[in-house]
């Protein structure tokens, strides 16, 4: 094995996305899989309630709350395990056998931020198994964690589909220009069909930035496609995606921000929501 990937699943639908193109990946990229299922602290740990209740006369109760805590706990750990056991199975099935699962508690963020620097992907799923009602599930977490990754991410989305045809977003920025380096590079993207796109006005500059673009794949191997299509990015790139049948997006993702929200850029956040095949993002 060459490098490793870490595949976060949480046990909701796109877990099961997830493992596949984890699969699909580690195979192609001769890989290992770091496979994670992260539980939150009040879920994996019994929590200290001995400052909560002081009177005598409530010692019964307390013991009672104590152990309830401690059974939902020892419940959340078990469900974790057997989340890991079906997701490495999943792996396996793509015929990757060096697979580590890892139970953990504490945040999915930090989490990420202390094992990635040995690691080549993120692989998660766009939504989690909470994702409507708990802000801190697994798909609330996603620009978190792509906010705070240095290693690229690879957002799947529900269901998952061999990939043969790749539309790499280019807008002359850093990140852009590292996506472009990143698919020539990458065994992960050897021999399949690659397109560059820029959304915008078509001038000399635009068009000299795609044939840059063109012949850095080149170099990589790729015999690429350029377009420059008019519209809105979101918009634009989802309608490409859609009328061309490309199977995997790959675009940078906007750095940190000065605001103090920092938030990921809005066009990326839009792609991530809208978008109905995976995305790559590079910092």
């Amino acid at each position: 094995m060459t490098g490793k990937i870490i595949a976060l699943v949480d046990g909701s639908a796109y877990s099961e996305s997830v493992c596949q193109y984890a699969g699909w990946i580690a195979g192609r990229m001769e890989a290992s899989v770091a496979l994670y299922h992260v539980l939150g602290r009040r879920e994996g740990a019994k929590g200290d309630l001995s400052g909560q209740i002081k009177l005598g006369a409530r010692s019964a109760l307390l013991a009672e709350l104590a152990e309830l805590d401690a059974q939902r706990a020892k419940l959340a750990q078990a469900q974790g395990r057997a989340i890991l056991d079906d997701a490495r199975a999943l792996i396996e099935a793509q015929g990757v056998t060096d697979i580590v699962p890892h139970l953990r508690i504490g945040d999915m963020v930090e989490t990420v931020s202390t094992q990635e620097a040995d690691s080549q992907l993120i692989v998660i799923g766009k939504r989690g198994e909470a994702a409507d009602f708990a802000k801190l599930h697994l798909g609330s977490n996603l620009e978190r964690i792509v906010r705070a990754a240095k290693t690229p991410v690879f957002v799947a989305n529900r269901a998952f589909k061999p990939v043969e045809r790749v539309l790499v977003a280019y807008d002359g920025g850093v990140s852009a220009m590292k996506a472009v380096d990143y698919v020539a590079r990458n065994p992960l993207f050897a021999g399949l069909a690659c397109t560059v796109v820029t959304v915008g006005t078509p001038n000399t500059t635009v068009q000299q930035g795609l044939e840059d673009a063109r012949a850095t794949l080149a170099a990589g191997g790729h015999s690429a496609e350029v377009k420059i299509v008019e519209g809105q990015p979101d918009t634009a790139l989802g309608e490409l995606i859609e009328a061309e049948g490309f199977d995997l997006l790959v675009m940078g993702a906007y750095g940190h921000s000065r605001i103090r929200s920092m938030i990921i850029g809005s066009t990326t956040t839009e792609m991530i929501r809208t978008c109905k095949v995976p995305v790559v993002l590079m910092k």
